[in-house]
């Protein structure tokens, strides 16, 4: 079998890149090539149609093995394990730990915990981890940056009493100095003090990383993705520089580093960032030549802590492109940005739940996130291949290309001063909100697709009553800071707008012509329209326009007769009710019927008026005639007030 497979291969002659590109511009017809086929990334470089062999003639890149520097292809040797992370906001801390003794039977392997820091006591932290095991677990905290010191303290009193063996514990406490600079505009406390403290604090876990790179912030805010790495890279760097300064080592400094990435929907670019992120990383921390103080394998030169250039990833999917409608599409996405960054060999993730724009997740919604990384490991078992991308032609080449993108920006930041300088002066800020404005002009020109939003949009749906305009309106932000803005939002507006108007625009489809063109431009009409909420009536083909206005006046005028015919049964009813009632009633309705614009009556559920939904006191309720026989009005909106019959 064997040798017929390798005959089957010898059949065909090799094809070389000129014989290639010899068919394709015969294809093209005349087209130019580099605008028909080349695609220009955001980052700024060229994309080629096809890759081969040659492509890879002098890349680095493809001489590196996974386990080794510069951990290009990971920072494991034997698996391509990560951690199944779900975030749970403490409210109570019993509470959050009946949850996540829940959910740790469920799949995950790693908890994060946003504490509150006004609660902070031995006694909160001894019920939130009561019954978790902290060696076979890894345990996130995030909490006020300025209680930070005080919580690595109150978990290792904890661990220590707990009897753990404080070597083997793996978490991380989010402290981020810049993260809120970038955010909110404050700049609180000093950074190096606290840095020392909590470096202090932790000294007893040294698999605790407690310095973390909040790139995330970036990702959701609409960076590109060289951005979002470039930045990042300084973003470390900027610890590294300060503290070494401070008299720290540097080995010290650097295995206390976490990043926090974001994750894209541009699928194969994700998995070049990571990549690249090992690399670039590997070789600053190795330019502060990070000394070696134990009995280790993995030593560069002149004692080098190679460890301490392993770069600790935590990956979370993007909130960017997360949509309202269609809300079950975020499904879709949040697994394809999970593959590649599995694929890409991240340490832990984050899947968002689906429903995060519009609702606090659910039981479901968690249930579905976590899943979707369970999927991933125990049904493809990308736990199992280390960089599986390794030697594609294409995806090495997008590898050296982010670098090289990613690597000029950080060069830019530290010839400006340096992460903290450019942040200070708002020239990060600026730079992402730019783009995010970028990145929206693409969205609604549909450079940037986002499924089921500006492209094949559900027109039938219609906003659930969990969707608030609060939920599609960008907040103000003061002074020079980041902006999250999802992609989506400006269509969800519109969507919403006319959902809430209580009204239903429709379009009439008339196709006509040559069928194929046809069928092209009412695709493209339908598209169009039902990314506003409006309602098309589609049809399959008319022969010319004549016939096509003809279909839709007959349309028309059916759909007026069935309206005058419903509109003359009303009045009918309405005539014959208005006779029932007395005189002064009657006059009442009128009036209040101008005044409201056609909505004079409400009817009671409970003790909340069914229009102006302001509850009633108990006064009032006693004064209403529960069976209904009588006629009042609300004593609120004076409109007039129906109690229902018990038979009603």
């Amino acid at each position: 079998m064997a040798d017929s497979k390798e005959k089957l291969f010898s059949d065909f002659s090799p094809v070389s890149t000129e014989q290639w590109m010899e068919k394709v511009t015969a294809d093209l017809k005349g087209a130019d090539f580099e605008k028909k086929l080349v695609w220009r990334t955001n980052e700024g470089f060229k994309v080629k149609p096809f890759y081969r062999m040659e492509d890879l003639e002098g890349l680095k890149t493809t001489d590196a093995l996974p386990g080794e520097f510069p951990y290009l292809r990971g920072t494991k040797k034997d698996n391509n394990e990560w951690l199944v992370r779900q975030e749970i906001k403490v409210e109570c801390p019993k509470e959050a730990n009946a949850k996540a003794l829940d959910i740790l039977n469920k799949g995950v392997d790693s908890l994060s915990f946003h504490v509150k820091a006004k609660e902070l006591n031995a006694e909160y932290i001894e019920t939130l981890l009561k019954d978790i095991c902290a060696e076979c677990v890894e345990l996130n905290f995030s909490t006020c940056q300025g209680h930070v010191v005080e919580l690595a303290e109150l978990l290792v009193a904890y661990f220590q009493k707990k009897d753990y063996d404080l070597t083997k514990l793996q978490g991380s406490i989010n402290y981020d100095y810049f993260n809120k600079m970038l955010a909110k505009g404050k700049e609180k406390g000093d950074m190096v003090a606290t840095a020392k403290a909590l470096l202090e604090a932790t000294a007893s876990l040294p698999k605790y990383r407690v310095l973390n790179v909040n790139a995330l912030t970036l990702n959701n805010a609409g960076s590109y993705i060289f951005q979002e790495l470039g930045y990042a890279l300084a973003w470390g760097n900027e610890y590294m520089n300060q503290l070494v300064d401070a008299g720290l080592p540097a080995a010290m400094v650097a295995k206390k580093i976490k990043f926090n990435f974001g994750i894209s929907s541009n699928y194969f670019l994700e998995i070049a960032k990571f990549r690249a992120a090992r690399m670039l990383w590997a070789n600053i921390v190795a330019s502060y030549s990070p000394e070696c103080l134990r009995d280790c394998d993995n030593k560069g030169k002149d004692n080098e802590c190679r460890c301490a250039a392993k770069m600790k990833i935590h990956a979370e999917t993007s909130s960017f492109n997360l949509t309202l409608f269609d809300a079950h599409v975020n499904l879709l996405r949040t697994q394809t940005e999970a593959m590649s960054a599995a694929l890409a060999g991240v340490d832990s993730m984050t899947v968002t739940p689906f429903d995060k724009t519009y609702d606090a997740p659910n039981e479901f919604s968690e249930r579905m996130a976590r899943n979707q990384q369970l999927l991933l490991k125990e049904e493809s078992h990308f736990d199992k291949v280390i960089d599986p991308a390794a030697g594609s032609y294409y995806i090495e080449n997008l590898t050296v290309s982010i670098a090289k993108q990613a690597w000029d920006l950080f060069l830019a930041v530290e010839e400006d001063g340096g992460f903290y300088a450019s942040v200070k002066a708002g020239k990060v800020q600026a730079a992402v909100n730019e783009s995010n404005k970028a990145r929206h002009a693409a969205v609604a020109k549909r450079k940037e697709v986002l499924l089921g939003t500006n492209q094949f949009p559900n027109f039938t749906e219609v906003a659930p009553k969990e969707i608030t305009e609060a939920a599609v309106t960008r907040e103000a932000a003061e002074g020079n800071v980041l902006t999250p803005y999802r992609g989506a939002m400006a269509f969800e507006a519109m969507r919403l707008h006319v959902d809430r108007s209580g009204k239903q625009p429709k379009a009439f489809m008339l196709t006509c012509g040559n069928l194929a063109m046809a069928r092209a431009r009412a695709q493209f009409s339908c598209n169009f329209f039902a990314c506003a909420g409006i309602r098309v009536q589609d049809n399959t083909f008319f022969k010319s326009i004549e016939e096509g206005v003809k279909a839709d006046t007959k349309a028309a005028r059916a759909k007026a007769t069935d309206l005058q015919a419903q509109i003359d049964a009303a009045t009918k009813e309405r005539t014959a009710l208005a006779a029932t009632l007395p005189t002064d009633v009657l006059t009442d309705y009128e009036r209040l019927l101008k005044q409201f614009r056609g909505l004079a009556v409400e009817t009671i559920k409970g003790n909340i008026p069914t229009i102006c939904h302001t509850a009633l006191q108990a006064s009032s309720m006693s004064d209403l005639n529960h069976d209904g026989s009588e006629i009042t009005h609300c004593p609120y909106c004076h409109r007039l007030l129906v109690l229902p019959s018990k038979e009603a």
